[in-house]
């Protein structure tokens, strides 16, 4: 801690008040500033010149900023409790996800015994939603088209069957959407499905663990099935 030198001719009383002792403990932050800055306007005025008192306007400007620092101090302490808070709230409604299944952000899906589920997302009314699935070299497989389709989320089905009629072999799959209104394009979002495993906390947050979708912040989780 920076000390004040006695250098200009104040009085050593005033020069012990503002810097404290060096066996004197920490205390709270606020609580110091606090004590400090009391104990400091109270050396002042017994050390005042009688015939130059200090001014009261500035005995109140002093008390101000006084209680503008403590005031700030006191916010900075409320917040962080309330973000403690919230980060409980968030954690108890994340364990609460597990074994639910999710829609979040990405463009795969999975086949398994013939079934898969997928998503899609769109900004705005669509009079067609054409969805494309594409196998792992880039082929399209299979695809189908949803008319006159609101804004909103919307879970979707696969069977596996291809166009040609025959039956998908069961692995990872690609896929994606394209909608119009008119002739005008609909901002449409691919969806992929997964099972919540787990929930796990750090520095980056709370995090969603689903497999073959990772680990997956709030934001990226559309809907919960």
């Amino acid at each position: 801690m920076t000390t004040i030198q006695n250098s200009s001719g104040v009085s050593d009383s005033l020069l012990t008040a503002v810097n404290g002792t060096k066996t004197a403990k920490a205390t709270d932050a606020a609580g110091e500033a606090q004590d400090r800055f009391m104990t400091l306007l109270v050396t002042q005025m017994k050390n005042q010149d009688p015939l130059n008192p200090m001014d009261n306007a500035q005995m109140t400007s002093q008390l101000a900023q006084l209680s503008t620092v403590s005031g700030i101090e006191k916010l900075n302490t409320a917040l962080e409790n309330l973000m403690g808070s919230y980060q409980t709230s968030q954690t108890l409604q994340a364990t609460s996800m597990i074994g639910h299944g999710v829609l979040a952000t990405g463009n795969g899906v999975q086949l398994s015994e013939g079934q898969a589920l997928l998503g899609v997302e769109l900004a705005g009314p669509a009079d067609k939603v054409q969805v494309t699935i594409r196998d792992a070299s880039g082929s399209a497989v299979h695809s189908f088209t949803l008319e006159n389709q609101p804004a909103g989320t919307y879970p979707l089905a696969w069977d596996g069957k291809t166009d040609a009629g025959a039956t998908a072999p069961d692995g990872k799959y690609t896929f994606e959407v394209k909608a119009t209104a008119g002739d005008k394009n609909v901002d449409a979002s691919a969806l992929s499905f997964g099972q919540v495993a787990s929930v796990s906390t750090g520095s980056g947050g709370i995090k969603v663990n689903v497999p073959n979708l990772g680990a997956l912040n709030f934001a990226d989780i559309r809907q919960i099935l």
